[in-house]
């Protein structure tokens, strides 16, 4: 049997082997997309800014009309169980919650539980190879719909420009709307324009990210010049750097874009600074609880 198969998952207040997990065919989830999810990175067995990634979460339920099923003190007792049960020290939970199965109607249906499914997977940071030579993106339009903020399960058009990457033999396609950067598909971008950090403003147009607040807090402390402002296309073409950011990624340089190169090719001055930054915060502060329990 395939391990990755037996780890214990979270399905509806059961934990059981990922291969025994079902979902009836008329979940709305399965259907029609009808929920959200939330990524968590987890170092040395601790959820990263759980609470942050909680109230995303509150958002996004609020946003499709679907109560919490739990209160935050019940979420995070969950995923400490579910935690405990992996092999691994770093992980990532994926917490998936969908409207529940009911006859086939777009609307809402009435007095319908919701499906509540939570699963880990190991935390694989991304090589030196990668850190060292960066990686390559193209540009697309946006066409997704008006409500990105939301971090819905409904992710066909994110799928579909993310392949637009794969197929050019890239990482991750940049999203662009009336002329603006938005983010990638399935990440959040920065500019590094005349030596100051640009980073797009927080709307429905994107997802709010926890790496992005994570690395404009590290730029504000460690005196790195940054914006949040809308940035023109041109200035993401012409940028000393670009930067994508992740929860599972953490942060990388983008060296190509459209196949050529993003200021001299290689990862910038800045951004390793911001990398060692992160790294140096990921040993000291995400991973504080963990050594702080091992010495008492």
């Amino acid at each position: 049997m395939n391990p990755a198969l037996d780890n214990a998952v979270y399905l509806n207040g059961e934990f059981m082997p990922l291969i025994d997990a079902r979902i009836p065919v008329l979940d709305r989830g399965f259907i029609f997309g009808d929920g959200v999810y939330e990524v968590v990175p987890v170092y040395s067995r601790q959820p990263f800014r759980l609470d942050e990634h909680l109230r995303r979460l509150d958002n996004s339920l609020a946003a499709i009309r679907l109560q919490n099923p739990h209160s935050h003190a019940e979420w995070r007792a969950l995923l400490e169980q579910l935690i405990a049960r992996q092999d691994c020290e770093d992980q990532y939970i994926y917490l998936h919650i969908t409207r529940g199965a009911a006859k086939r109607d777009h609307a809402f249906p009435i007095g319908v539980a919701p499906t509540i499914f939570m699963m880990s997977s190991p935390l694989i940071t991304p090589p030196q190879s990668l850190l060292e030579s960066g990686i390559a993106a193209i540009t697309a339009e946006d066409n997704r719909w008006l409500r990105c903020d939301i971090k819905a399960t409904s992710l066909l058009s994110n799928v579909l420009l993310r392949q637009l990457a794969i197929d050019a033999g890239a990482s991750e396609t940049i999203l662009l709307r009336d002329g603006n950067m938005i983010e990638g598909s399935a990440s959040s971008v920065f500019v590094v324009h005349r030596d100051t950090v640009l980073a797009p403003p927080k709307n429905h147009l994107m997802l709010p990210g926890i790496t992005y607040d994570v690395v404009l807090e590290l730029a504000a402390r460690n005196g790195i010049r940054h914006e949040i402002r809308e940035i023109p296309e041109h200035e993401m073409r012409s940028a000393q750097e670009l930067w994508l950011l992740s929860s599972t990624r953490e942060v990388l340089a983008i060296t190509t874009l459209d196949g050529k190169p993003v200021g001299n090719g290689k990862p910038g001055a800045l951004f390793k600074r911001m990398y060692g930054l992160y790294q140096d915060y990921k040993k000291t502060v995400m991973r504080r609880p963990h050594a702080e329990a091992a010495a008492s």
